[in-house]
């Protein structure tokens, strides 16, 4: 398995930015996808889900109608737009094949702040 996470960034409160995870090694359009994240000095928060065919997505309280999570199986990529980004937001982005993180790529960092 390998996730190779990218786009993150440096980024205006209220700003907009989209992840990418390239993935490889594994059924990619069989599998549900997950992303989750982890400020600083805090543990791993799961962030969204989507199924295997894309069909179904979900999200935690604090980023349901600001982030969009979908995929590309015939790219074997995932993406997270996030959008009307806040301060909090500002952690390392992960994505992942289980929701708890354990099988997840090394990351990539964003940053909101003015």
């Amino acid at each position: 398995v390998q996730l190779v996470e990218s786009g993150g960034g440096l980024v205006q409160p209220g700003g907009s930015l989209r992840l990418s995870c390239a993935a490889s090694g594994f059924a990619f359009s069989n599998m549900w996808m997950y992303w989750v994240r982890q400020a600083p000095g805090k543990g791993l928060e799961w962030v969204s889900r989507i199924a295997s065919n894309g069909a179904f997505t979900y999200y935690a309280d604090s980023v349901k109608g600001r982030f969009t999570v979908s995929r590309d199986n015939a790219k074997n990529t995932l993406y997270l737009r996030m959008n009307s980004v806040k301060p909090e937001d500002t952690a390392m982005y992960y994505c992942a094949i289980d929701g708890g993180g354990a099988v997840r790529g090394q990351g990539t960092q964003v940053t909101v702040s003015s």
